[in-house]
């Protein structure tokens, strides 16, 4: 059964608690595979994250109750619902400047980054890193005005949106996982060559 298309096109979270709920790598580990277009059980997630399937049914609870995850229509076995991401799109707004976002930032921004190195060491370990198999890291700065930063951020989530609608049963023949980090942050006032 293919999956059903997300409710809405973006989650965007303001509240601190919603966005601590992100700060624990089994939430992390089952919100990208969810939101990858995946459709799972509590059970078929626990097994991916190591977990019980009680455990991970409190974690899919925890980020149902903010938005982040819905329960989907029951499957052929209707004793178990299956979850599904709320959206295309999860988006954290961390325009809030007290103490309660900025600890939930940094909570949220320990866990997230984690999978970006588990993954960099693992591609530096691998047979493959030699390979020109469209793997590419870059880091760099720009000088940009507001109004430029918010519309290259949605010129970059246009062009990344029909590779990302593709799910584990519709793809091309012959095409791989690939996973995306990106980010485009304000530098903090005082950094070098400011």
């Amino acid at each position: 059964m293919a999956p059903r298309p997300p409710q809405q096109k973006v989650v965007t979270l303001t509240d601190p608690k919603a966005i601590r709920a992100l700060a624990h790598p089994a939430r992390q580990r089952v919100i990208d595979e969810l939101y990858g277009g995946s459709v799972l059980t509590a059970t078929e997630a626990a097994r991916l994250c190591g977990l019980t399937p009680s455990a991970m049914s409190y974690h899919l609870r925890a980020l149902e109750k903010w938005g982040i995850v819905v329960r989907d229509e029951a499957g052929e076995d209707a004793r178990e619902r299956p979850w599904r991401a709320a959206a295309k799109d999860l988006r954290i707004d961390h325009s809030g400047h007290g103490a309660a976002t900025t600890a939930a930032t940094r909570a949220f921004a320990a866990t997230f980054v984690a999978p970006l190195v588990e993954e960099l060491l693992a591609w530096a370990g691998s047979d493959r890193r030699g390979q020109l198999d469209g793997t590419s890291m870059s880091r760099g700065r720009m000088w940009l005005t507001t109004e430029e930063a918010k519309a290259l951020v949605d010129q970059v989530v246009a062009l990344m949106a029909p590779y990302e609608e593709r799910t584990a049963a519709d793809h091309p023949e012959g095409a791989a996982q690939f996973s995306s980090f990106w980010s485009l942050m304000r530098r903090p006032e005082g950094s070098a060559a400011d």
